[in-house]
């Protein structure tokens, strides 16, 4: 099987940009919030190397995320109409600061409404639950969450996959996700999903940002779902060390200030271009997003 990451002899690997995320400027103080700054922010990145942008809307008045379809609608158009890139929504952060569970239909309405207009390309889905703990809670004795994601509610967002042929954007955040993500992939049916494997620093599940770890995930994809796309990507991590590594391999990159630690000095734009460089250290080059959506189209 040929490469589909190659391009006469190149390399190429995506680059994606998580801008936001569900934290708020409180935790995450550089994060966009508004519509405007979303999308200027968002564009920056592309012209900088990304050519996938994941956002979460937010409620400009309480800081909080907005799920509202016409929000995301307006952030996907307002980047789309200047730079070519893949931008895809979120999904409720079920059980990070009191968010509900829904039934699956509410949950992934946003999702189904973007999809019937063909705004997205790609959607999330989460093949799994976990509980998910920062150390400072630990430290302070303090309980935290468990992220729901049940298995009728994933196999319903995969049928929404299948009739709208947006590819599954899986976040990896412990080894059970990959296996049962892929065997609900050869159940639906559904285009191909993208393999994120999810590194933690900060906080309890799933693996640290190790060599080792990367070689796990790689073994039980090879097992499980041959041949996938894959990525490295996290939550309160810096994925940045695990380029070189994850270049090798023939996977891609995701960073962004929803991913990196609390607090962080840096800005999206400069983890964007700081991985860019990376990148081409190991000789390899940023795909665009015609070349994402080229490699996706090859069977596996």
């Amino acid at each position: 099987m040929t490469d589909s990451n190659q391009d006469d002899g190149v390399r190429r690997t995506w680059l994606e940009v998580a801008l936001n995320g569900p934290w708020g400027q409180a935790r995450q103080p550089r994060i966009p919030v508004t519509t405007k700054s979303i999308i200027e922010e968002g564009v920056a990145c592309v012209q900088a190397g990304a050519s996938i942008v994941h956002v979460h809307a937010y409620d400009e008045a309480t800081g909080r995320q907005n799920d509202d379809w016409q929000l995301y609608a307006e952030i996907i158009t307002g980047i789309r109409d200047r730079v070519d890139a893949i931008v895809y929504p979120t999904i409720p952060f079920v059980g990070e600061q009191g968010v509900p569970l829904t039934d699956a239909k509410t949950r992934y309405s946003h999702t189904e409404e973007l999809a019937k207009r063909g705004l997205i390309e790609w959607a999330v889905v989460d093949p799994g639950s976990t509980n998910i703990t920062h150390w400072d809670q630990l430290r302070r004795d303090e309980p935290g969450f468990v992220y729901h994601n049940p298995e009728e509610q994933v196999r319903h967002a995969l049928g929404l996959a299948r009739q709208f042929a947006f590819h599954p954007a899986y976040a990896i955040y412990e080894p059970g996700f990959l296996r049962l993500g892929a065997g609900l992939h050869w159940r639906c049916g559904c285009p191909a999903p993208v393999y994120r494997f999810m590194f933690t620093s900060d906080y309890s599940f799933g693996f640290p940002p190790e060599d080792y770890a990367m070689t796990a995930y790689l073994r039980l994809l090879d097992q499980f779902a041959p041949g996938a796309q894959w990525m490295i990507g996290g939550l309160g991590v810096d994925v940045l060390p695990l380029i070189p590594r994850a270049v090798m391999e023939g996977g891609h990159v995701r960073v962004g200030l929803e991913d990196m630690t609390f607090g962080t000095d840096r800005s999206n734009v400069e983890l964007v271009e700081a991985a860019v460089e990376r990148i081409d250290n190991m000789g390899g080059t940023v795909a665009d997003a015609a070349s994402v959506r080229a490699a996706l189209t090859v069977e596996v």
